[in-house]
């Protein structure tokens, strides 16, 4: 295989653009929520829910040029490339990328200080994405970080110094995990064509073939497990990957028998397969219509990608507080995506962001965290939540983009009994109930953000 040329690994680069890579691969939610019947999983499930907030890392080979995760070596329709070379070229070209991914600069420490400072309750980190590119030190393929450019660093072993960053800070611990991988000669066979994300060889004329991939994939889940401390959560992603599909069945009773062997207690999401090992859902880049009464969890980027990449369009503090208003009113948890430079660090314009994102949950975060759904939840710009033992409503008032406060604000139902207050002073203010209608006069020179009152109720 000829060199490329510098012009060719340019050319390579230039994708789709990354909008129509964000509309080609949003997985839909599940229409229907199954509870697991073990008490521990219930019980962390409860837990979770409380936590309201996290960050999603996708960090990975796709860092170090700054395209759209690892879809650029799937072949859908949906996905075009260039066109100066053939796709061999371009895989041998992404493969390669393993030896030019060198994060000198990692610290996990500054992620985790980022997060913490965000307001954020939970983390989960990318440690396979689908192109079998491992961030942790895996004994079973030789294709991961540890063992290309960054192989000669202390902190080689990616995972074991992210996960042990955050639970010095005190967060739930999420590992996000490809059950598909493209890099496997068991999932991706040579003797075939690609032709889509799914295996690409029959599996019922090389059973032999599959059944080693299903070892595989229980294999480096139990690496996971077992060597890198306390984890709360597998978010096991590619739900094409199940039974009925082409015969790709990873055997999930005894991957989760296995798993929880491990980790007692351990939430496993087998995202969009309805069933007892979807113990939460994952509506991706969307926001239910309606308020659910289960677990679930939109996963939403800080821009318009998963994963760094050089241009960013980046989203508002105030537009990512809105979106977790509105969440958290329906019932779910935001998780915040987030990609790593391919340094090693979380950029100063992602940081800055988060930082405003924790400064309003310093002084609003009572009407978020450990809060509960209440059957009216909505009313213009007002969303609305509870306390769990049913002592306070929160009404928390979301300004529309350029607007003034305004002096008085007025929804229908949810009557305090008590009293208002301002959640972030605890300052009591003047409420005027006519029937079911409420009408709270604020107080002059607020800042022009976001805020939450207290409707005390008993």
């Amino acid at each position: 295989m000829r060199k490329l040329t510098k012009t060719m690994l340019m050319a390579a680069i230039a994708l789709l653009p990354l909008t129509n890579f964000a509309q080609g691969n949003i997985h839909e939610r599940s229409n229907k929520y199954e509870w697991p019947t073990d008490p521990q999983v219930v019980e962390n499930l409860k837990k979770w829910q409380d936590l309201k907030f996290g960050v999603l890392f996708h960090w990975g080979l796709y860092a170090v040029p700054g395209i759209v995760e690892s879809w650029s070596i799937c072949d859908e329709d949906w996905i075009t490339r260039d066109s100066t070379q053939t796709y061999q070229q371009y895989m041998d070209w992404y493969n390669g990328l393993a030896d030019e991914f060198n994060p000198t600069k990692f610290d996990a420490n500054q992620w985790a200080t980022a997060c913490e400072e965000a307001g954020m309750r939970y983390m989960i980190f990318t440690t396979k994405h689908h192109d079998g590119f491992c961030m942790f030190d895996s004994k079973e393929t030789d294709f991961s970080i540890a063992k290309h450019a960054f192989r000669n660093d202390p902190r080689r072993d990616v995972l074991k110094f992210v996960l042990d960053a955050f639970r010095e800070k005190n967060f739930t611990i999420g590992t996000y995990f490809s059950k598909p991988d493209w890099h496997s000669q068991n999932y991706w066979w040579d003797v075939y064509g690609k032709k889509g994300r799914n295996v690409n060889y029959p599996v019922k004329q090389h059973p032999n073939r599959w059944n080693a991939y299903k070892q595989f994939t229980h294999n480096q889940i139990g690496e996971i497990l077992s060597r890198y401390g306390k984890v709360d959560i597998l978010w096991l992603d590619g739900g094409w990957v199940r039974a009925e599909n082409r015969g790709q069945d990873l055997d999930m009773p005894a991957l989760a028998n296995m798993a929880r062997s491990h980790q007692p207690g351990l939430i496993i999401v087998d995202r969009t397969i309805h069933g007892p090992y979807e113990n939460y859902q994952t509506p991706e880049r969307t926001i239910p219509e309606e308020q659910l009464n289960f677990p679930w969890e939109s996963c939403i980027p800080l821009s318009d990608d998963w994963g760094f990449v050089k241009r960013p369009r980046w989203k508002s503090p105030e537009r990512v507080i809105s979106t977790l208003v509105e969440i958290v009113a329906k019932g779910g948890n935001l998780v915040l995506g987030v990609g790593p430079t391919p340094d090693g660090l979380i950029q100063p314009e992602a940081v800055s962001r988060l930082q405003e994102i924790g400064k309003w949950l310093k002084t609003n975060g009572k009407a978020i965290y450990n809060t509960t759904i209440t059957p009216r939840y909505h009313d213009g710009n007002i969303w609305f939540t509870a306390s769990k033992d049913g002592s306070s409503l929160y009404a928390i008032y979301l300004l529309d983009e350029n607007a003034e406060m305004p002096t008085e604000i007025s929804w229908t139902g949810n009557v305090p009994q008590r009293g208002v207050r301002l959640v972030s002073t605890g300052k009591k203010l003047k409420a005027k109930v006519n029937g079911d209608h409420v009408t709270v006069k604020l107080p002059k020179k607020m800042k022009n953000e976001a805020f939450a009152l207290e409707l005390k109720m008993k």
